[in-house]
């Protein structure tokens, strides 16, 4: 599996993709009608970078990896892993966050923090904690999950570099 640096020739690959998560609304806080133009904006914002996984010319994944906050949070990264549904299962979403932690501590993040886990996402908040991201806040009722009702959101954090 190569991870490599998205292309504009990408966007209906990384649309296949994301297009199905966010219309699902089952783990991202975002629009469920969000349009593809706003999504793929929105995933190819320019304020970080955007890769995605491939498999002989076959993109299985995408992440962004960008800052968390402006100014004086810049330090600390964010990133949003989305993996096509066929692929679940094969470890992309474990490799794409291995490359964006070597990536993110390359590029000078001295940690990453995601924000909001829809703690009913078990195989994300499972593959998280794996890779030594801790749970340091807990949202209650923060999201409204399509089949769940509202359910809570995690904020799961990992130093990078020595004392990652």
């Amino acid at each position: 599996m190569l991870i490599r640096p998205a292309l504009p020739a990408d966007a209906a690959d990384i649309w296949s993709i994301i297009g199905p998560t966010i219309r699902a609304g089952e783990t991202y806080a975002l629009d469920r009608d969000m349009s593809r133009e706003d999504a793929i904006a929105y995933w190819l914002s320019p304020d970080g970078e955007t890769f995605v996984a491939e498999e002989d010319g076959v993109v299985l994944g995408t992440y962004y990896l960008r800052p968390n906050q402006p100014g004086g949070g810049r330090h600390v990264a964010n990133c949003g892993y989305m993996t096509n549904t066929a692929e679940m299962g094969r470890g992309v979403a474990r490799r794409m966050c291995q490359h964006s932690l070597d990536h993110a501590e390359a590029r000078g993040y001295r940690a990453m923090q995601f924000n909001f886990v829809v703690s009913t996402n078990a195989r994300a908040v499972r593959l998280w904690a794996a890779l030594g991201f801790d749970v340091v806040g807990r949202l209650p009722d923060a999201f409204d999950h399509p089949q769940h009702g509202y359910v809570d959101a995690l904020v799961m954090f990992r130093s990078l570099g020595a004392d990652g």
